[in-house]
């Protein structure tokens, strides 16, 4: 059967598989995960070992990505055998084969498991309070576990092509853009003295972790959690092509501030996701006890987060009147900055993101929305 545009050939897939089982393998069926360069294959042998289906992704040909691809596919690889091999963690679908060249991976099919998000958008944060407590406790248990481990994890990846270590580091946590900055002197709120020395102590806790130094897959959404519709049981994480070391703390913004995907995410302290996160966080940190450490850490990622999102402001601009980006970018610096008052820390800093709020506000009257009004903007409200 031919097998979406991009894909390796299904010879070529047959012909590893076979050599991998030792028995004939036929490609049944290709069901293509739109739009990225996923695939669903199910697979016909003899071999007793052989799962029915499997996943299976590839570098896609001729797109503008294909460039950077490579390097993605073996960070994939190299993490989640870090994970798998190295660790023994039960987070996340396992390697089953790839090519030399990384090509191409061939990973567990985790079905009938379906996204979080997914449950979410259908059904409404309520129905699925213990999916996303499996979501906190799963980006918590993934921190606990690797901190203490990048050097095994950097001499893993370094085995499938160069990478400096330091450098990828350094570089995960979020950096300062002069442009967000730009684009509040711009609206008339610049960044004071007090302020700038608080987010200047801010980025440097996250590029200096300490501690909180672990494991990351890059994109701590709710996309990204697999769980059965029926339950939490066996949550899964998935999707590790950008991961690496970060600060811990980067991954727990995802339960307080709006993510891309959506408008509002909840109060998570009310809805105990918080704690579901932390308790998890301090088994592996117990660093995560100290109230002061933790609450600094999680603002300036939380804040610095607000920053990033901050940064589209000339695109958001230029949109129409009731367009939900610009709402998000309210949401999302109300909740970075309502964060920081939550631990009672950067209040000078705290104090500008509210200033910049309040003039996007006014230059927006259509997003001039309250956004703690639980009727018109429940926890999990989805953009569209």
């Amino acid at each position: 059967m031919a097998a979406p545009r991009g894909i390796p050939r299904a010879d070529v897939l047959q012909t590893f598989l076979t050599d991998l089982y030792a028995s004939r393998v036929a490609v049944d069926r290709w069901e293509h995960v739109e739009p990225w360069a996923v695939a669903r294959v199910r697979l016909q042998s003899s071999a007793g070992a052989l799962p029915r289906s499997v996943i299976v992704k590839w570098i896609p040909d001729g797109q503008r990505e294909a460039r950077t691809a490579p390097w993605r596919r073996r960070t994939e690889l190299a993490a989640l055998q870090f994970l798998e091999e190295d660790l023994g963690i039960g987070l996340t679908p396992r390697v089953i084969a790839a090519d030399a060249t990384a090509r191409f991976l061939v990973l567990e099919d985790l079905a009938p498991r379906v996204p979080l998000d997914q449950l979410l958008r259908r059904d409404g944060a309520t129905a699925h309070s213990e999916g996303l407590a499996a979501f906190a406790r799963a980006r918590g248990a993934l921190s606990a576990a690797t901190a203490g481990w990048a050097h095994t994890y950097y001499a893993r990846r370094a085995a499938l092509g160069p990478i400096d270590a330091a450098a990828d580091q350094a570089g995960r946590h979020t950096p300062l853009q002069d442009e967000a900055i730009e684009h509040a002197s711009a609206l008339g709120v610049p960044l004071d003295g007090r302020a700038a020395h608080e987010l200047a102590a801010a980025m440097g806790e996250l590029a200096s972790p300490g501690p909180f130094l672990a494991l990351s897959n890059g994109d701590a959404e709710a996309n990204n959690l697999l769980l059965h519709a029926t339950g939490p049981a066996d949550a899964r994480l998935i999707d590790f092509e950008f991961a690496g070391y970060t600060h811990a703390l980067t991954d727990a913004v995802c339960l307080y501030v709006p993510g891309p995907a959506w408008l509002t995410v909840g109060d998570p302290t009310t809805t105990g996701l918080a704690d579901q996160y932390r308790r998890t966080l301090a088994r592996g940190i117990p660093e995560a006890e100290d109230d002061v450490r933790y609450g600094y850490g999680l603002a300036a990622a939380c804040v610095s987060w607000g920053l990033v999102r901050l940064q589209r402001f000339a695109l958001l601009d230029t949109r129409t009147p009731g367009h939900h980006s610009r709402l998000q970018l309210i949401a999302t610096l109300d909740a970075a900055a309502r964060t920081a008052e939550t631990y009672r820390t950067l209040p000078h800093l705290t104090t500008w993101i509210h200033r910049i709020a309040l003039v996007l506000r006014r230059r927006w009257p259509d997003a001039d929305q309250d956004f703690a009004d639980s009727a018109r903007f429940p926890p999990y409200q989805a953009r569209h």
